[in-house]
C-alpha cells in the first residue's frame, strides 16, 4: 500500500508510536484496536503495518525504548559519592525521570501481562539491569555500615515500588510541587534502609 500523499516515515512513525503510547495507557493495551490507533494518527489502518509488524510488536518497541531510554539517563547521571549520596541521586533520577513520562511508566507497568512470553523476558532483562542498579547501592551501603537491610534484593523491589508509585497519585499544580515531593520521599527512602 502506497503512503499517503504528504507522509513522512520519519514523521508518521514517530506518530503511530505516540497514539499507542497514549490510547495504550488511557484505554488499556486489550480495548485498543489497530484501526483506533490508526484513526488518532490520521492514516488508513493498513497504512500502520508500514512501521510496525503488529500490536503485540508496537507494545514491545514502547516498553523497549522506556527501558533503554531510562538505563541511558540514569547511566548519563553517573552518581558517584558515598553509597547515601548514590542513594538520594537515584531517589530524586527515579521521582523526576518517572514524573516526565507518566503514559510510559503506566504502560511499562500495567500492560507486562499482554506481551508474550518472548518479549516478557526481554522487558524483565532491561528491568532487572536498572533494579540490579540500585541493589548495587544497597549492597554497598550495607557492606559500609551505613544501611540496615535484612535482604537487598526485596529493598529494592519495595524501594522502586515506593519511588514509581509517585506517578500514581501525582498532579503538577498540586499540593506539593515535585522538589517536595521528592524530599519528603528521600526522608521515607533513607529511614526505609536505616541511614
Amino acid at each position: 500500500m502506497a503512503r499517503k500523499t504528504g507522509s513522512r516515515s520519519e514523521i508518521t512513525g514517530p506518530r503511530v508510536q505516540a497514539a499507542a503510547l497514549h490510547l495504550f495507557a488511557a484505554e488499556g493495551y486489550a480495548a485498543v484496536s489497530m484501526r483506533r490507533i490508526a484513526q488518532e494518527v490520521g492514516v488508513q489502518a493498513g497504512a500502520l503495518y508500514l512501521y510496525t509488524s503488529d500490536k503485540q510488536s508496537l507494545l514491545y518497541d514502547l516498553m523497549q525504548s522506556h527501558m533503554t531510554e531510562l538505563l541511558e539517563a540514569w547511566r548519563q547521571v553517573a552518581a558517584v559519592g558515598s553509597p547515601l549520596e548514590r542513594l538520594r541521586a537515584f531517589n530524586r533520577f527515579h521521582i523526576f525521570h518517572h514524573l516526565d513520562r507518566p503514559e510510559a511508566v503506566f504502560v511499562a507497568y500495567m500492560e507486562l501481562r499482554n506481551l508474550s512470553p518472548e518479549n516478557f523476558t526481554r522487558i524483565e532483562a532491561l528491568r532487572g539491569r536498572y533494579e540490579a542498579e540500585l541493589e548495587s547501592i544497597l549492597k554497598a551501603g550495607q557492606q559500609a555500615g551505613q544501611f540496615d537491610i535484612p535482604d537487598t534484593k526485596l529493598a529494592t523491589m519495595a524501594l522502586i515500588a515506593m519511588l514509581t508509585g509517585v506517578n500514581t497519585w501525582f498532579r503538577q499544580g498540586g499540593r506539593l510541587s515535585r522538589e517536595r515531593v521528592e524530599a519528603i520521599y528521600w526522608d521515607m527512602v533513607r529511614k526505609a534502609v536505616g541511614a
